[in-house]
């Protein structure tokens, strides 16, 4: 037996977008049925390095699906400036759950970048209006990519502002998209105001005003992933219609973990989990709904949900390279 090693670029062709959000739904849906294991995200926090690392363990069993990874990633801001490098980074194993044997080792970093597009896609679909065309994206850095690639998919979406104190990765971004999209460059508040809005930067002190969004602008926080990170209006997130995808990562480390800590949100402003949504067990968007806001962490399952769709088309395309992992003759 052989394990495959799948580069960046074998993970972007064996991973459509589509396919990613379907599975991304799955994961959720398993996760809120109990068909999942999944132990809380540990981190190793390094100070001395603007960074830290965290591993990401998961099991699902729904369905079809049987698979079984973890994910070791970190989040290092000074990479960029410091070492040429991705702020996020990350290498996915991917494990056959019946025997352990690692079917894959693959890049971790893309795949972050393609179920995070998908799992706002997920609630995009079942949070934003259904005529939704407009799309602000705050934070035009990798992730921003993956927003508008998801979201495309769930909406018909024609118009796109991106905004982004960095002028250059502004105009990367309306260069890499202005054939297929009306995109521009624009302040925060222009693209708070849009029909759906993706929020991913690392900022700890809110930087998008309450006031700049629209009557039913759905909102994507996809930036805050560890504690004190903070990217919303407290007020935002008491007004708004606020689903999570993870209760305990969320309080922890999510958008709402700030206002949490400080006692000005509790358990009654949670609508409910993106999950409960997924299985019906919750109604998404209803008629009269205003702002409606995703807080999102980041689940493990979104990984391994990802990882099978990566593998699954990987092996069936003989794309990646094979090599010997694990001496088998070893018993």
């Amino acid at each position: 037996m052989q394990t495959l090693l799948l580069n960046p670029s074998d993970v972007r062709e064996n991973a459509q977008m589509p396919d990613v959000i379907r599975a991304v739904e799955e994961a959720f849906g398993a996760y809120q049925r109990g068909d999942t294991q999944m132990p809380a995200k540990s981190y190793i926090d390094l100070p001395e390095y603007n960074g830290d690392f965290r591993s990401m363990p998961a099991y699902m069993d729904a369905g079809d699906w049987d698979a079984a990874g973890i994910k070791w990633v970190n989040v290092h801001t000074d990479n960029i400036a410091e070492y040429d490098l991705p702020t996020v980074l990350g290498t996915m194993v991917y494990s056959d759950p019946r025997n352990a044997f690692p079917l894959a080792l693959m890049d971790g970093t893309t795949l972050t970048r393609l179920r995070t597009g998908a799992a706002a896609a997920v609630a995009t679909d079942h949070l934003a209006i259904e005529d939704a065309t407009s799309l602000g994206i705050v934070g035009a850095g990798v992730q921003s990519y993956t927003q508008l690639d998801g979201i495309a998919c769930v909406r018909d979406i024609e118009e796109v502002v991106v905004a982004d104190v960095r002028e250059a990765a502004v105009a990367a971004f309306v260069e890499r998209y202005e054939d297929e999209f009306d995109v521009r460059g624009g302040s925060i508040e222009e693209a708070a105001g849009c029909d759906v809005l993706s929020t991913v930067t690392p900022v700890e002190e809110p930087i998008v005003p309450r006031d700049a969004l629209g009557d039913h602008t759905h909102v994507n926080a996809m930036g805050a992933d560890a504690p004190d990170k903070h990217e919303h209006d407290d007020q935002t997130l008491l007004d708004a219609k606020l689903v999570i995808d993870d209760y305990e990562q969320c309080t922890h480390s999510g958008e709402i973990n700030v206002p949490w800590g400080e006692g000005l949100l509790g358990d009654d402003d949670i609508y409910g989990e993106l999950g409960e949504i997924v299985t019906g067990e919750k109604a998404g968007r209803e008629p009269g709904d205003g702002i409606t806001l995703f807080d999102s962490t980041g689940l493990a399952i979104q990984d391994v949900a990802t990882a099978h769709v990566v593998y699954e088309h990987a092996d069936e395309n003989d794309n990646g390279y094979p090599f010997e992992l694990v001496d088998t003759r070893v018993r």
